[in-house]
Order: structure tokens, then C-alpha cells, then sequence
């Protein structure tokens, strides 16, 4: 049996003159924790919905657990479940007879369905919550239920279509959580994200632009074949400090984070002195110039800069 729970090859979907989806090609292994990682825009909705079989491509080939899913879309339903951004919870019902409703689609039987929701809200911290209005729960509460209405006829992949966007941080953790335990049980998931620090942990990550894949790698791979350096500089006057050193040779972006900046230059012993010596002349605040492991957000901003450089 191949390796490969979902396998995806020329991919391609457009909506009128917009290319949403550009002849995308990548597998997902197995077991892993796969993100598709981009900007708003980038294709990650189309190509879910796609893998999903709720949306036919107009070109391309994608098997999910064996099953074609173009040719064949119902039957790849009982393997997969797809949680898209709203998650279609009744809000007049409460937690346990969402979970019901959803258990009863998929013909669980009552002890299953029972012994599945206990495990499932323990792990997301909802069990206080099973008697509450979905109507009344926070947007946190909301994705972990509907992660919870998704995963209680144990598929084998799940798709998760930015689950994590505007839940709180403690929510997200929680929801985390249980994607960890189900990788452990052996279950693929595929989740689409534009939160670059959420793609450190994934597996494997897809980082797409434009409906195109960039790069398709581990994200300790991918950083490491970030050319140059990464340097960091901490300030009061940190957009000052990027202004600033935005102009300086040598320096190809400069990223705002927390509270100071990255600067990806070509040779960080060159640099580093030369950064020094600008920002001691301007006058500007800032702790010593140090160099960093660069993140998947440093790397994606190099990499969307470089192209569009190239164009």
C-alpha cells in the first residue's frame, strides 16, 4: 500500500480570469500533520474544497486513501472529514445533540458515539460545556466543538480549513492538542493556515503564492535553505530602526516582529557592523545587533520578495 494518504498532481481551478489554483502538485503522508501554509488569497480554500470533493477541479488528479476523488467524490466522504472555516454547527442545539446529530449521520451506534465525545471533549476542555447552546459558546468553543462533530465517525484524513483563525490563544492550544493525539493514532490531517508560526507545527509544509507551491519540505529544511542570514534588533523605535536599515546594501527585507525587526542580509559578518555603525549614527535606541534561526514567516517573506522581484 503506498505511504501517501493523500496525493495530489497538477491541480488547477479558476474562476473566471482568476487562476485560484495553479497546476498544484504535493502527498501528504500517512500519519503526518500537513500545512498549507499562504496569505489570504493564495489558493489554500480552493485546493481543501477540492481534495474535499465538495468542488470538482478543472484539471488535475487527486486520490485520498486510494479513492479517485474527481471521478468518485461520494465515495472518498466516509474516509475524510472537512471542517471549513464555518463550521456548520446548530446553534439552537446544544454540544451533546450536535455531537448526536453528526454521530447519527454517519450511523455510530449510541455506546461508540458516547465513548468518542467523552474522549474528545476531555481532550478540548468542553466536557463542563455538553449541556450548553452552541449559540452561546465563544469562537473557540465553537471550532473545538466542530473539530469534535468532525472527527466522531473516526475518519482516516481530516481537512481542516484555517480552524485556528480568530480563536483565542488557550482555545487554539487546546485544539492543537487534539491534533497531536490524532496524529499519534495514525490519522492524516491536512490544515490550511495563514499563521506562519502555527506552520512550525506541522510535519511537512506546502508554502503556496498565487495558487503555486514554493516550496515543499520540513520546516527545519526549509529555513535551512534560506540563503544569507537572518539578524535581529530589538528597539523602542523599531519601525525608525526599519526604515532605516531597509536602505543599507547587503539587506534584502526587513520583517516588523514583537518588539524589533528581522533583517535578512547576504553575510551576517559583514552586516552586523555595518547595521551597528547606521544605527548608533542615527541616533537610534536598540540592543546589540545578534544573529537568529529564521522563522517560516522570515523564510515565506523572503521567498514571496525574491519572486516578485524576479516578475
Amino acid at each position: 500500500m503506498s505511504e501517501s494518504a493523500i496525493e495530489v498532481a497538477g491541480l488547477t481551478k479558476s474562476f473566471g480570469s482568476v487562476t485560484a489554483v495553479d497546476h498544484l502538485s504535493f502527498s501528504v503522508d500517512r500519519g503526518e500533520i500537513f500545512g498549507l501554509v499562504g496569505p489570504d488569497g493564495a489558493g489554500k480554500t480552493t485546493t481543501v474544497r477540492m481534495i474535499a470533493g465538495v468542488m470538482r477541479p478543472d484539471a488535475g488528479t487527486i486520490m485520498v486513501d486510494g479513492v479517485d476523488v474527481v471521478t468518485d467524490p461520494e465515495a472518498v466522504k466516509p474516509r475524510v472529514s472537512y471542517m471549513p472555516q464555518r463550521f456548520g454547527l446548530y446553534e439552537d442545539l446544544t454540544v451533546d445533540e450536535n455531537i448526536r446529530f453528526y454521530a447519527e449521520i454517519f450511523e455510530i451506534p449510541r455506546k461508540l458515539r458516547i465513548e468518542r465525545a467523552e474522549r474528545l471533549l476531555a481532550a478540548s476542555n468542553m466536557l463542563q460545556f455538553r449541556q450548553r447552546l452552541a449559540g452561546q459558546l465563544s469562537g473557540g468553543m465553537k471550532q473545538k466543538l466542530g473539530l469534535t462533530c468532525a472527527l466522531i465517525h473516526a475518519p482516516r484524513a481530516v481537512l481542516l480549513d484555517e480552524p485556528t483563525t480568530g480563536v483565542d490563544p488557550v482555545s487554539r492550544r487546546d485544539f492543537w492538542r487534539i491534533l497531536f493525539g490524532l496524529r499519534a493514532d495514525g490519522v492524516t490531517i491536512l490544515i490550511s493556515t495563514a499563521y506562519l508560526d502555527e506552520a512550525e507545527r506541522c510535519s511537512r509544509l506546502a508554502l503556496l503564492n498565487e495558487g503555486r507551491v514554493l516550496h515543499c519540505d520540513t520546516p527545519a529544511s526549509l529555513k535551512a535553505k534560506m540563503p544569507g542570514a537572518m539578524l535581529a534588533v530589538i528597539s523602542p523605535s523599531m519601525r525608525d530602526a526599519r526604515d532605516l536599515v531597509a536602505k543599507l546594501p547587503g539587506v534584502e527585507n526587513v520583517l516588523l516582529v514583537g518588539d524589533g525587526i528581522h533583517i535578512h542580509v547576504d553575510d551576517a559578518a559583514r552586516r552586523i557592523p555595518e547595521l551597528t555603525a547606521a544605527l548608533n549614527a542615527a541616533g537610534i535606541v536598540f540592543e546589540p545587533v545578534r544573529q537568529v534561526i529564521p522563522s517560516v514567516e522570515d523564510l515565506f517573506v523572503s521567498l514571496t520578495e525574491r519572486e516578485e522581484k524576479a516578475a
